[in-house]
């Protein structure tokens, strides 16, 4: 068996450090990974914390509360924003790259004020069925807006990966567009996935 990265964690071989360049962003993430999740070889989760600092990722099931996931005393539900697609019956055409909904899932009015708010984007890392359950487990998720992806590029995962939809990109993938649309430096999307851009192309050889 090939050596381990100690930064990456990946086999010596699959190792992406090179790419990496790590950014400070005004906008924290917090990364809920499902456990069965940890073990997945193409995982970008760990890829996506080495990149913006600060990141917390934490692996379970469920949490009593948002500051208890941020390992904080108190932490404010309104300034996080989930990034979770929802199901299929409530996707409705939209030329927003990234939609803001309110607690109801509706659209909010002012969605420029309300996106300029946001101080935190919470990821659910896992399959489809995975982040479901994350996201079902974790009714205080129900407290922050919530973000919708409009993605203008499929995943770069392209055929290694099967996304049950189109908007579904990978955990680094999603937070990187949100990023770059929050932060409006289109720049930030090229420069976090370039390791997830590294570990596609050494998979397809």
């Amino acid at each position: 068996m090939s050596d381990i990265c100690p930064r990456c964690r990946r086999p010596l071989p699959w190792c992406v450090c090179a790419a990496f360049d790590p950014v400070e962003l005004p906008i924290r993430l917090l990364i809920l990974r499902h456990p069965q999740e940890s073990a997945a070889a193409l995982g970008t989760a760990p890829l996506l914390a080495e990149q913006v600092r600060g990141t917390r990722l934490v692996t379970g099931l469920s949490w009593p509360n948002l500051a208890k996931a941020l390992g904080e005393v108190t932490a404010e539900p309104s300034r996080w924003a989930s990034l979770y697609l929802g199901g299929k019956a409530e996707t409705k055409p939209t030329d927003l790259p990234l939609l803001l909904l309110d607690r109801k899932g509706a659209p909010v009015a002012d969605q420029a004020a309300a996106k300029s708010a946001i101080s935190g984007l919470i990821l659910l890392d896992g399959s489809w069925a995975e982040a479901k359950a994350l996201w079902w487990r974790n009714p205080w998720l129900l407290k922050s807006p919530r973000l919708k992806l409009n993605p203008r590029r499929p995943s770069l995962y392209g055929t290694l990966r099967r996304e049950p939809r189109r908007e579904g990109l990978s955990t680094l993938e999603a937070a990187a567009f949100a990023l770059a649309e929050l932060t409006g430096d289109p720049s930030l999307f090229p420069r976090l996935t370039a390791p997830l851009a590294l570990l596609v192309q050494k998979a397809k050889g």
